[in-house]
Order: C-alpha cells, then sequence, then structure tokens
C-alpha cells in the first residue's frame, strides 16, 4: 500500500467513526429529550436508556477520536427542568 492508499483509509477510518459518534450523540440527546419531558409535565422517567447509550459512546471513543459523554443521574435531570 502506498502512502497516499494508507493515509486515505485512515481518513474514511476517522470520518466513520465519527459519523457513527454523531448518530450515537444524536440518539443520546433524544433520550434526554424524553426525560425532561417527562419530568416537566411530572411524571416518573428513568435515564437508563440515556446511559446505555453513553456507555456505547464511551466504547466507541475507545477505537478512535470521538468524544466523551458523561453519564446522566435523575437528580440532573431535575436540577435542569427546575432551572429553566
Amino acid at each position: 500500500m502506498n502512502v497516499h492508499e494508507a493515509i486515505s483509509k485512515h481518513s474514511t477510518a476517522q470520518h466513520l467513526h465519527l459519523v457513527r459518534f454523531a448518530e450515537l450523540d444524536e440518539q443520546r440527546e433524544q433520550a434526554i429529550e424524553a426525560c425532561l419531558d417527562l419530568c416537566r409535565r411530572g411524571l416518573p422517567f428513568r435515564v437508563d436508556e440515556v446511559n446505555a447509550i453513553t456507555a456505547e459512546i464511551i466504547a466507541h471513543a475507545k477505537k478512535g477520536i470521538s468524544p466523551l459523554r458523561a453519564y446522566v443521574t435523575e437528580d440532573m435531570v431535575r436540577e435542569y427542568v427546575n432551572k429553566k
């Protein structure tokens, strides 16, 4: 493999890694919004789905260049809703 092909392969791999991160991050944001909506309406909610996606993001980040995301607690959701 020549240098150009190696660089191209590496660049493509990084791009695909970031595309997958963006997909997971969007799923996480949607799950957070669902929790926020339930909390605003005074309904019970759980952050299990948010944190399952967060765990996927963390595992994915270990294989490439994407950022990490923090786990979310139910108290964090309540605090955010109460500040708004």
